[in-house]
């Protein structure tokens, strides 16, 4: 037995961890600072009201904030002010691409206004969208942005739907202006000469599908171009994969029908569709020229690198939630339509039509099949 107690003598015993400071409060950065509290607290919320104080003290609070581990009571600010601080964000899917780059600039600017986001996908099911929007309703969010979404009902809280096209109380729309798109791409194709034009549009569930067909057919019709409903095919199921394209551009050649240029509903359908011409032995552009649309990040690391209507997502998303965060808890009017301007990116996959006939360019198998 003394042996047993001298053993446990020799052991070390750790030693009670001393309590550790008191984790810093708004106050107490504001008397380190010599500042007030409430100044304090407007630059560390980010508050509209920040922006009265200079640079250099923003700058010194922040700093202040983090030197002294300074973690904001989301719990006791809540109950303060009666709000949950939290935004709904309802997408199709989430994948690489449009929905992608246009979340990006969502949680850009949601993060820095101290706002917390749950995005769910609907996949375009009538019930799931439902069951999403109850959801939200559930978790006491202050707001909801949507993207491609149309959504079935008012809601009542603050929306802002990106690319929804559709006039609802409530909802501020933030749309490209696809009147100027068709007509940046379609002028690019047909001063280089094009006019047999193939057109793959959108699935008939997505929201830009409409808008953007009508303007492609009016800025046709601008131009005196032509176009030949055989030449126009759609997507059709709800998927992000290149697949969609390739399978609708395949079923275009099987028709034997002509056509010196491609234009695409998005760049993910156009990258398919570039595929399945050059599986045919249908060089891209010197056979036939492609335009996309979006301007996703692969657009550029094709071979041949994409020519595109480049809408700017990223700046979509974060005008979306700007938006948002200015209409919760305001009582003026908010805008209906926000419109964006899209930009024509030309790189590689479009060229003049080829002036010799095309059996010169290609296997003549190939363009006898396709004919």
């Amino acid at each position: 037995m003394a042996e047993f107690m001298a053993s446990r003598k020799k052991q070390r015993v750790p030693k009670r961890r001393s309590p550790g400071k008191p984790p810093a409060t708004i106050r107490s950065l504001a008397e380190h600072l010599k500042l007030s509290s409430a100044a304090v607290s407007m630059v560390i919320n980010r508050t509209a009201k920040s922006d009265r104080f200079p640079e250099k003290t923003r700058k010194r609070i922040l700093a202040a904030a983090e030197k002294f581990n300074y973690r904001p009571n989301f719990v006791a600010r809540s109950l303060r002010k009666q709000q949950t601080f939290t935004i709904g964000v309802l997408v199709p899917e989430i994948s690489e691409g449009y929905a992608a780059l246009v979340l990006a600039g969502i949680e850009d600017y949601l993060l820095q206004a101290g706002y917390f986001f749950l995005v769910i996908s609907h996949r375009h099911k009538e019930h799931q969208l439902e069951q999403c929007l109850r959801l939200f309703m559930d978790r006491l969010v202050e707001g909801i942005i949507t993207v491609d979404t149309m959504l079935p009902r008012e809601i009542s809280v603050p929306t802002v739907a990106v690319s929804g096209h559709k006039r609802m109380a409530g909802v501020t729309n933030v749309v490209l202006d696809h009147r100027q798109a068709a007509s940046l791409a379609l002028r690019h194709l047909f001063q280089l000469g094009h006019r047999k034009i193939a057109f793959i549009k959108g699935q008939p569930f997505s929201t830009d599908t409409e808008s953007r067909w009508s303007s492609i057919r009016e800025a046709a019709r601008q131009l005196g171009l032509e176009i030949d409903p055989k030449l126009v095919t759609q997507l059709q199921t709800d998927s992000p994969s290149p697949e969609l394209g390739y399978d609708v551009v395949k079923a275009l050649l099987a028709e034997r029908r002509h056509f010196t240029a491609l234009f695409a509903f998005n760049d993910i359908s156009a990258i398919g569709g570039m595929r399945a011409l050059l599986d045919s032995g249908i060089k891209v552009p010197s056979d036939v020229s492609v335009i996309g649309f979006d301007d996703i990040q692969y657009a550029s690391y094709q071979n041949p690198r994409l020519t595109t209507i480049r809408q700017p997502l990223r700046h979509m998303g974060e005008l979306a939630a700007e938006t948002l965060i200015r209409r919760i808890g305001s009582k003026e009017p908010h805008p209906k339509i926000i419109a964006v301007a899209p930009e024509l990116v030309i790189r590689e996959s479009t060229a003049p039509p080829a002036s010799s006939s095309l059996e010169k360019q290609v296997d003549e198998a190939a363009v006898r099949d396709w004919r």
